[in-house]
């Protein structure tokens, strides 16, 4: 009997031994890069979507970090992240200029909205014209509120704002700025039936919505253009160059152009994907 239950012993510590070993050799096998991006990707639900599939082809585990453009190039600059994928042309530019990134590629486009409360205070409704809308809001002094957190989004309003000759670090009364992710400043500006520049895709995704609505869409201004980067593996050699490189290839290929334009959310798409062949 003493003989049977030490055979057993031996036994369950052997199957305890090869489960570990087992779980250790998948642990080494499973790859694993850091993406910092916009929170547009994170929010509109694509990276839910986008993920799995490029997980599921290539074994790499991909963690995001979901922040404003300007805090995620920030991260990039630590050498925090593998890769940076944002919204905001200048400041990638910028990011590559700087050396913190070897090539700037772009990957997909949407566009940016105008939305406010449906009584429409300035009476802009139906504009075309986003820097007219920008001033009359201004003239009307209607409730604007800015993400004002240095995202994709936060940099081309201050750009609409500057190009319509509007400082609005003057600080005044009707424009203000929530400092946070576009959801959150969607929720805000929801319950302040306030005027707020959104990416479309976290819009369609919104369900808080209460008494907002697109009001101003179509300039060719509004355009939004998602570039994706490299963090430079000779300035930070942490860097995963491989894996990093491998997600950035799948996002511009055909398959992975063709899981980013099959994205929808209530039979609308969300992203267009438009990298160079």
């Amino acid at each position: 009997m003493i003989k049977v239950l030490a055979n057993k012993k031996y036994l369950f510590k052997g199957l305890f031994l090869a489960l570990v070993l087992t779980i250790s050799q998948y642990s080494a096998a499973q790859k694993s890069i850091i993406v910092s991006s916009t929170t547009s990707t994170e929010q509109s639900g694509l990276f839910s979507y986008l993920l799995p599939e490029f997980e599921k082809k290539s074994n790499i585990q991909v963690k995001v970090v979901a922040v404003g453009t300007g805090q995620a190039l920030d991260i990039g600059r630590r050498g925090d992240v593998d890769v940076v994928f944002v919204h905001d042309k200048p400041a990638e530019e910028k990011f590559v200029q700087e050396g913190y990134s070897e090539k700037r590629i772009e990957v997909m486009y949407n566009d940016f909205v105008l939305i406010g409360p449906k009584s429409d205070p300035a009476k802009i409704k139906g504009r075309k014209d986003i820097l007219g809308a920008l001033k009359t809001i201004a003239e009307s002094q209607a409730l604007f509120l800015s993400r004002g957190d240095r995202s994709g989004t936060h940099a081309a309003e201050l750009r609409y704002w500057k190009e319509a000759g509007i400082d609005v670090a003057n600080n005044f009364n009707w424009y203000k700025e929530s400092g946070s992710g576009m959801g959150p400043a969607l929720n805000t500006a929801s319950a302040m039936n306030a005027y707020i520049l959104s990416d479309r895709a976290t819009w369609l995704t919104f369900k808080n919505r209460g008494d907002l609505a697109i009001l101003v869409e179509g300039d060719s201004r509004l355009f939004n253009q998602y570039g994706v980067m490299l963090v430079n593996p000779s300035k930070f050699p942490n860097v995963k160059k491989i894996e990093g490189q491998a997600f950035i290839d799948w996002l511009v290929s055909k398959e992975g152009q063709d899981t980013i334009a099959n994205y929808k959310v209530g039979g609308e798409q969300l992203f267009f994907p438009n990298a160079k062949k």
